[in-house]
């Protein structure tokens, strides 16, 4: 019996990626899939030597994919003139790259897709309609102009996928309302962290890695570090971030931006405006196991979005034993108990900087064990291994329906 074949379509460049959901979704994926797999990652060239449209067998997270791009992208932190979305859309008109099961994580390519034959699965980290509802940066989501065009598309669109995974109970409920004849294929699925990259130091070696931390940034050793984790843009309002900085007021707290986008340039104009140069450090964009290196010596991530999933830097962080200060987006705040974290019932600058403070400045009341504890259901060797055991028995009864009938 040949192998089956999926095939994931999405505009990145696995090697170069970027802080992202999506990206770490799809990496987990990869990494992930049983050996009776061929994977195969239509995506985007970050480097202009790379042939586009053209196959190329290459080695990622210890397997060997098949990788195609499509075309060439410098840096998706930041929004072009036209979205990287429909650019992606546009080069996929004209081709063909069916096979048996096909993973989409944005619905716009799936105008071209329509007719292609296989098992299509969509996945929706974000539910479109609170972004085009959320009360932030108007130019954020190019369908908030449009929204009656978006729910048009997507109901032409959505009847053609046998799967529809949202990382979101209350947007996977929406869906199911929204397309009551399809609410059988919508489901829910756990965000991940990999265990490999992702796990806890002890107390001691927890405190040396701060020490040689705030070595290193010219700080004293008795410091105290949050972070941020993400991209800087409108959702994650790093701009909230940076003011309940300076609410909280205590220079022994440094805050940590790990990543990069559009609102780089505000962000440091805000930090300059309100003297916060000495108690923050933006890193830029930081490797995964750089970045799990800074989660298991913080004492905090902290999240200031407007709206989210489960972001993967949550369990990301609570894998590393660092308890979470959010916002009451996504699905956080029914993950995290009393020892893992605190969910902000306000977004302002004073309710934050209260929590961080609480957080921050008593560890001992959120243990590295009880982090460790919330995150682990969300080990993604289990997670993933379960969606491909499923895609595994429908292609065996595929396989055998076949048989049977050309026999």
């Amino acid at each position: 019996m040949r192998k089956p074949v999926l095939t994931i379509f999405y505009q990145y460049n696995p090697w170069c990626s970027s802080i992202g959901g999506i990206q770490t979704l799809i990496n987990t994926f990869i990494k992930y899939a049983p050996r009776e797999f061929e994977v195969r990652l239509v995506g985007t060239a970050s480097d202009r030597s790379q042939t586009l449209g053209e196959w190329r067998q290459a080695e990622f997270a210890g397997r060997e994919i098949s990788f195609l791009p499509l075309f060439f992208i410098e840096n998706d932190d930041f929004r072009g003139l036209i979205p990287t979305t429909v650019k992606y859309t546009a080069a996929l008109v004209g081709r063909n790259y069916a096979s048996d099961f096909m993973h989409f994580y944005r619905i716009e390519p799936t105008i071209v897709t329509r007719h292609w034959q296989g098992e299509k699965t969509l996945f929706i980290q974000n539910d479109i309609q609170a972004q085009i509802a959320a009360k932030y940066d108007k130019n954020a989501i190019l369908w908030r102009k449009f929204p009656a065009a978006y729910f048009a598309l997507e109901k032409m669109l959505v009847n053609q996928f046998q799967q529809i995974y949202s990382c979101n109970t209350e947007s996977m409920k929406l869906y199911q309302e929204r397309y009551p004849d399809l609410q059988e294929r919508v489901a829910f699925l756990k965000n991940t962290f990999d265990e490999d990259i992702f796990y806890p130091l002890t107390p001691d070696k927890k405190a040396e890695g701060r020490r040689e931390l705030a070595t290193r940034l010219g700080l004293d050793v008795e410091t105290r570090f949050m972070m941020f984790a993400g991209r800087l843009h409108p959702q994650k309002d790093p701009i909230l971030l940076i003011r309940s900085l300076a609410s909280l007021d205590d220079p022994k707290i440094h805050l940590l931006i790990a990543g990069n986008g559009e609102l780089a340039d505000s962000v440091r104009a805000e930090i300059t405006q309100l003297g916060l140069e000495k108690r923050v450090t933006m890193l830029g964009a930081v490797p995964q196991k750089a970045l799990a290196d800074l989660h298991r010596v913080c004492h905090a991530l902290v999240l200031t979005s407007a709206f989210e999933g489960l972001p993967f830097v949550v369990l990301e962080a609570l894998a590393c034993g660092t308890p979470i200060v959010t916002t009451k987006a996504g699905e956080t705040p029914q993950l995290l108990s009393p020892e893992s974290g605190i969910v902000c019932q306000e977004r302002t600058p004073d309710c934050i900087a209260q929590a961080l403070r609480q957080v921050v400045m008593n560890p001992e009341n959120y243990p590295i064990s009880a982090c460790v504890k919330t995150a682990q259901p969300y080990a993604a060797r289990t997670v993933i291994s379960g969606v491909y055991k499923k895609m595994w028995q429908r292609w065996e009864k595929k396989s055998l329906v076949a048989i049977n009938s050309g026999a």
